[in-house]
C-alpha cells in the first residue's frame, strides 16, 4: 500500500483539526510512498527504529511526536536522522488522538470501567462514573492494579464516584476537573503544587505515570490498522519501555 493511503486512514481516526495549536502531528518524517509494514508505538526511540528495521516495517505510527521542538541542527544521534537513514517514515498522532473518539483518553476510561463517559476540558479529557464508589486509597490501589503501575495520590477527603482523567501530563487540569463535578482527577504526571491545589478544592489527584496511562494506545492503533488493512503487516512495539525505574 501507499503511504498516502495510510495517512488518509489515520486522519479519519484522529483528524488534524483536533490537535492543539502548539502541537506537532501528522507525517513528520517521509521516506517514500511504499509501505512494507507498520510498527505502532507510544514513543519513537533508537530502539524502536531498530525494531522497525528488524520487522521490515517502513512506517512507525506513534502517539508522541518524534519532532516536537524546532530543529536548529541535526546529527546521527537524533532519532529523526536515524529514521531517514533507515528509510522509515513516521506518522505521529498526539493531542488529536487524545481528543479523538476511541483515542487515548477513551481507551483509559474503558480500562478503568468508567460509565457514562463524556468529554471535558475542551475535549482533551474524559469524565465518567465508577461502577461503585471508592475511597481515594481504594481507587489508587484499583488504578495501580488495572494499569500495572506505580501510583501516587493526594487524598481529597471524600468518597469518589465521578472520575476525570487526562492521560500523560495532566496535573494542570485540577480546576477544570473540579468545575466539571469530578471527585478525582487521574493523570500520568502531576506536580507538588497540583496536589496542593487539588486538596484545596476537595479533589483527589492520582498520578499513575505518563507511560502507563498512554501505552495502551499502541495496541489500539495496531488493532485498528489490522482491521482496516487485513493484508498489511502490522506490529505492536515491544521495545517501548517506561524510561523511569521506580524504587520502593
Amino acid at each position: 500500500m501507499r503511504l498516502d493511503e495510510l495517512t488518509a486512514y489515520l486522519e479519519t481516526l484522529a483528524p488534524q483539526e483536533l490537535a492543539e495549536s502548539w502541537d506537532n502531528t501528522g507525517l513528520l518524517v517521509e521516506c517514500g510512498q511504499e509501505v512494507t509494514g507498520v510498527l505502532c508505538a507510544l514513543d519513537i526511540t533508537p530502539e524502536t527504529v531498530r525494531e522497525a528495521q528488524a520487522a521490515r516495517c517502513s512506517v512507525i505510527v506513534s502517539h508522541h511526536p518524534v519532532i516536537f521542538h524546532p530543529l536548529r541542527a541535526i546529527s546521527k544521534r537524533d532519532v529523526s536522522a536515524q529514521l531517514m537513514c533507515a528509510g522509515i517514515s513516521a506518522v505521529c498522532l498526539h493531542t488529536n488522538l487524545d481528543k479523538a473518539c476511541g483515542g487515548v483518553n477513551d481507551h483509559l476510561a474503558q480500562r478503568l470501567g468508567l460509565r457514562d463517559i463524556a468529554a471535558f476540558a475542551q475535549g482533551i479529557g474524559r469524565i465518567g462514573r465508577l461502577e461503585q464508589p471508592m475511597s481515594p486509597q481504594a481507587f489508587a490501589e484499583f488504578t495501580a492494579k488495572r494499569l500495572g503501575t506505580a501510583v501516587k495520590f493526594a487524598d481529597g477527603g471524600k468518597t469518589l464516584s465521578r472520575i476525570a482523567l487526562v492521560t500523560g501530563s495532566g496535573g494542570d487540569f485540577v480546576h477544570a476537573a473540579a468545575s466539571a463535578g469530578a471527585d478525582a482527577l487521574l493523570t500520568g504526571e502531576a506536580g507538588h503544587h497540583d496536589a496542593l491545589d487539588a486538596q484545596a478544592v476537595g479533589l483527589t489527584l492520582v498520578a499513575a505515570t505518563h507511560y502507563a496511562t498512554e501505552i495502551g494506545i499502541a495496541d489500539v492503533l495496531a488493532q485498528r490498522l489490522t482491521e482496516r488493512f487485513p493484508q498489511l503487516h502490522v506490529v505492536r512495539s515491544r521495545t517501548n519501555r517506561d524510561p523511569f525505574t521506580y524504587m520502593k
